[in-house]
């Protein structure tokens, strides 16, 4: 092939990357653009050597480059985000000025050959490129640019969230967070579920923790008006006085106009004073009233003069709202953003988090734990089958075990267990000597260790607890028949613990209005839910995952904040 004339990069086919492509010579091209994807060289059977004699355009960072041969030539490690494995690029200095290609960060569209690495040379990978143009380069200053070759600490790396994406490790959960979305949505599309779009602004609290974002427009309204109250002040008294005056005082000449039977046009045109004078009284009255700070009735602030009429607040779930459409389409899930004002600055708590949050009609207990086992092994096969290059860095740099962990969730039956058989193995292990930070009896809440041990000592491979005491869950979890617990689950999982809640709802509308009293909710903001119940209710359940759970478990990272693009937590809101 070494004597054929490569086709121009326009011409290149596009091949499928899941067939065995060592026999393939053509690589794949980005469909909206004129460059090929360095995943399309690297990521096949062969590592690219059939492709030997192709010529390409690629686009891509600067990982690493070093000047060689007393400056004749360089070599460059560039990398586009499409896989973790580096393009090697060889630049010859008759093709380009190579101090401006070095540098880490620099950006580069290069055209060239793409060639089989000398024999004996050492590197791993199967192809490189032979740069024959530099087409477009985007310069850095070495001495300035913040994410040098040299590795940085996650911690570090969030200082810089608007580079970090071009971390190993930072790209690496980015494909894999991607991976996991599209695993999502292809599992509840395959099952038939339909994907509905919950509100993020709500007026009701999912989880009654009253830990939320308020949504409001009347500071801002209200530090306006003071603005303009100091540079134009409201008037006073006298200045409403003399306003009524002069409004008297025209009502007196239209009267003495009318009297003496002046002519139609001298009465309109006093009668247009007269207007006037009353639309300046109003406005006057209505100024003086303004008052710097936020309105207030009762000495309560008047929510009634917000934006939506009402108190409102960033969404903790959708799943209040995803049950109307579960409750008139049968299977539907949501998956979005959520909010918890939690004043926490612990590994495992956002401000800002995702969560997927299907909901099954006709569905009980038992239902919705197959689902919920079902979704979590098909997203570790989907990650194993769609991004093991990705995994096997996470191996490499953070968790030696994520992979076996991915492999252990998707092949093993989960083990089922009630929640008073969990705490009685706790409590059997607290007799024979294991500690924990937290109390062990019935009727707490399990904390993260309880899981933990469950799940990684105990059974050694995931968990579902069920049947829970109703004092720690939610008012809409169906009441059992004991009347101390409720139908609600939790899947955990090894490394994270609780990776899903979710519960059967209560159907009826007794039941559940008892609940609301008990908690000390009131009725009123939740008459449209209890609608569900009163017109032609239907048993239902579903489940909440926190996604960024889903990413940490899968990658093994230790911090929730390096596993969302832009984290937010106390103090922290950057970009």
């Amino acid at each position: 092939m070494g004597d054929e004339i490569p086709p121009p990069v326009d011409q290149l086919a596009a091949v499928s990357l899941t067939s065995d492509e060592s026999s393939s010579s053509t690589v794949q091209k980005a469909r909206f653009s004129d460059r090929i994807r360095i995943q399309s060289i690297l990521v096949r059977p062969d590592g690219g050597a059939g492709l030997a004699g192709q010529k390409v355009r690629i686009s891509g960072w600067v990982k690493t480059g070093r000047e060689q041969g007393k400056g004749a030539f360089a070599f460059l490690e560039v990398n586009d985000g499409s896989c973790p494995a580096n393009l090697q690029v060889m630049v010859d200095s008759s093709v380009s000025d190579l101090s401006k290609l070095i540098a880490t960060g620099t950006c580069v569209t290069v055209d060239g050959v793409l060639k089989l690495p000398p024999e004996g040379k050492g590197t791993k990978q199967k192809i490189e490129l032979s740069v024959v143009e530099v087409v477009d380069v985007g310069t850095v200053d070495p001495g300035k640019y913040p994410i040098p070759k040299t590795k940085l600490t996650l911690e570090r790396l969030r200082e810089f969230l608007h580079l970090r994406a071009r971390t190993n490790s930072i790209s690496a959960i980015a494909r894999i967070r991607h991976a996991l979305a599209m695993a999502t949505h292809t599992f509840f599309d395959e099952e038939g579920f339909l994907y509905v779009q919950t509100p993020i602004i709500t007026t009701s609290d999912c989880e009654g923790a009253g830990e939320m974002f308020q949504v409001t427009t009347l500071i801002s309204t209200t530090e306006k008006l003071e603005r303009e109250l100091i540079e134009n002040p409201p008037p006073t008294e006298a200045d409403v006085e003399a306003a009524r005056v002069v409004v008297k005082e025209r009502g007196g000449a239209v009267a003495e106009l009318k009297a003496a039977k002046a002519s139609k046009e001298a009465i309109a045109a006093s009668v247009a004073e007269l207007n006037d004078a009353k639309t300046h009284l109003a406005r006057t009255e209505e100024r003086s009233r303004l008052k710097p700070g936020l309105p207030k009735v009762d000495g309560k602030i008047d929510y009634s003069q917000d934006f939506f009429g009402r108190q409102a607040f960033l969404t903790v779930s959708g799943q209040l709202q995803v049950e109307t459409y579960a409750c008139g389409l049968s299977d539907v899930y949501t998956f979005g953003p959520t909010f918890r004002a939690e004043n926490s600055h612990t590994s495992r708590h956002l401000a800002e988090f995702w969560m997927v949050e299907p909901e099954l009609a006709f569905a009980d207990l038992e239902d919705d734990m197959n689902c919920a086992e079902a979704y979590v092994k098909y997203m570790c096969k989907w990650l194993l089958e769609k991004r093991y290059d990705d995994m096997e860095l996470m191996a490499k740099n953070f968790d030696k075990g994520c992979i076996d962990r991915l492999k252990l969730v998707a092949s093993t039956p989960f083990g089922r267990l009630t929640y008073t058989e969990a705490i009685k193995i706790l409590e059997e292990a607290v007799a024979k000597g294991k500690k924990f930070d937290n109390d062990v009896e019935w009727g707490i809440d399990l904390a993260s260790e309880h899981e933990r041990y469950l799940t990684e000592v105990v059974f050694q491979k995931p968990l579902i607890v069920y049947n829970y005491p109703k004092g720690i869950k939610a008012f809409y979890m169906r009441l059992n028949d004991d009347g101390k617990t409720v139908a609600a689950m939790d899947v955990l999982v090894p490394k994270v613990g609780e990776l899903i809640g979710g519960s059967q709802r209560e159907e009826r509308i007794d039941v559940i209005m008892e609940r609301l009293e008990e908690i000390g909710l009131p009725v009123e903001p939740y008459e449209w839910y209890l609608d569900l119940r009163r017109y032609g209710t239907a048993k239902h359940s579903g489940f909440g995952l926190g996604f960024e759970r889903m990413v940490l478990f899968a990658t093994g990272m230790d911090n929730i904040r390096d596993v969302i693009p832009f984290p937010r937590y106390p103090g922290r809101a950057d970009l």
